[in-house]
């Protein structure tokens, strides 16, 4: 007879949600620029200058440009919608799936395992159990999927980076076209009467790079830096735990350790890269 066909259920998709934090952040440091400029009897239309904008903005782009790659620009317009969308899971529901798998294993063996992964969505934790699943040495496992975590994140960083350059680029930017406005100004000198206003509306372009630097490139790149952090952290648990797996520890074992690991591992790699950092002390004198 032929053996029944089991049927496997969708990989459910990742879902995503608004990050409020960021969009209500924005919305709160533009308000209360913008609220104070109206307190102070200014009005918005007098620093809506599209010139302005453009030298700002294009300059700053055009000096990224320059200064980094590409690919690497290219993949940080992608990383810029992270900043306003959260697509990170808790990792709760993850603790209670592997905590599942390592009671199957510890039932039926690694081998029942194969069938699971290959429903998994999550790339990353599906590659640890295949390659579990194939009887792969543990320490090999190990430093395949650390090795994919260090160039993952170091991509990532170098995408944040072009935040943080365009954050630095922007105000001088913005002091270049201050500067071409006055240009236009003092061509006009001979009309006093349009001269106070014309070096009002050349000092927009410095208004737009200081507050495109520190409101949104700089933020940017902050916001992006706590994502790659989370996802790294995400990531390490899950080596941690197909690591148990393999292993063969207590199922109950493996997600105490988890969970420990999921409210402790960011403060115990602070303390680790920080005793990285510090000096060895140095030996002592033999006394004669």
């Amino acid at each position: 007879m032929p053996e029944p066909k089991t049927e496997k259920k969708a990989a459910p998709k990742t879902s995503g949600k608004l990050d409020l934090a960021s969009i209500g952040g924005l919305a709160l440091a533009l308000a209360g620029i913008l609220g104070g400029l109206i307190i102070e009897g200014g009005k918005v239309k007098d620093i809506a200058q599209f010139t302005a904008a453009l030298i700002v903005l294009g300059g700053t782009f055009g000096a990224v440009l320059v200064s980094t790659p590409l690919r690497t620009v290219v993949g940080a317009m992608k990383r810029f919608l992270g900043v306003f969308h959260d697509r990170s899971s808790p990792l709760g529901p993850l603790i209670d799936d592997v905590a599942g798998y390592a009671s199957q294993a510890r039932k039926n063996g690694l081998v029942s395992l194969e069938q699971v992964a290959e429903g998994i969505s999550d790339p990353f934790l599906k590659k640890a159990l295949i390659l579990a699943v194939d009887g792969t040495d543990l320490q090999e496992i190990r430093k395949m999927l650390e090795l994919e975590i260090e160039l993952e994140e170091h991509h990532a960083e170098a995408e944040a980076k072009v935040f943080e350059s365009a954050g630095g680029y922007a105000p001088t930017i913005g002091i270049i076209g201050a500067v071409l406005g006055l240009i236009q100004v003092m061509k006009n000198l001979a009309n006093i009467d349009e001269v106070g206003h014309g070096i009002a509306v050349a000092f927009v372009a410095t208004v737009y790079g200081v507050a495109s630097a520190n409101l949104l490139f700089l933020p940017a790149a902050n916001k992006i830096k706590a994502r790659i952090s989370g996802e790294v952290h995400r990531k390490e648990l899950i080596v941690e735990a197909v690591s148990g797996i393999v292993e063969g520890l207590n199922p109950k074992l493996i997600r105490l350790k988890l969970e420990a690991y999921a409210h402790g591992a960011p403060a115990v790699k602070a303390k680790k890269e920080k005793q990285s950092v510090e000096p060895a002390p140095a030996p002592a004198k033999a006394e004669a």
